[in-house]
């Protein structure tokens, strides 16, 4: 069944659309966390990118961090 069929079907279901197999309870949810996301990685990028002693102390913070409990 291709998506085109699938999407013209009538829906004759009772229930939310949380019952719904393989459907958000709110809808473009996902959507908005992979922005988010998307969003938060650029960033780190374009910080790296600019700022690369950032990325230095973020490594020493957590390996100063770490070490400190290795007993």
């Amino acid at each position: 069944m291709t998506d085109r069929e699938r999407h013209k079907e009538p829906e004759d279901f009772l229930g939310s659309s949380a019952d719904v197999a393989g459907s958000d309870a709110v809808p473009d949810r996902g959507e908005f966390l992979e922005f988010v996301g998307l969003a938060l990685a650029a960033g780190a990028v374009v910080l790296f990118v600019v700022r690369p002693e950032v990325f230095g102390a973020l490594v020493h913070t957590l390996v100063t961090g770490t070490a400190g409990l290795v007993p």
